[in-house]
């Protein structure tokens, strides 16, 4: 689908057993207020996150602010 990146928001000791680690890593944040463990990301392909940095909005129906 030529996806590069996945970000997830979850528990900080479920999503590493998948890859995922601490978006501070790429310099990501959320929107909100958020554990930094508990916010991560993970390449999907090799340096997919490698320029990227910035703010993650989700959609209304998240109900996040």
């Amino acid at each position: 689908m030529g996806y590069k990146s996945a970000i997830a928001l979850g528990h900080e000791s479920y999503y590493p057993r998948f890859g995922f680690i601490p978006d501070s890593k790429w310099n990501i944040k959320a929107t909100f207020d958020v554990p930094k463990d508990a916010f991560m990301g993970m390449e999907l392909i090799k340096n997919g996150l490698a320029q990227v940095g910035g703010t993650v909005v989700y959609p209304k129906e998240f109900g996040m602010v």
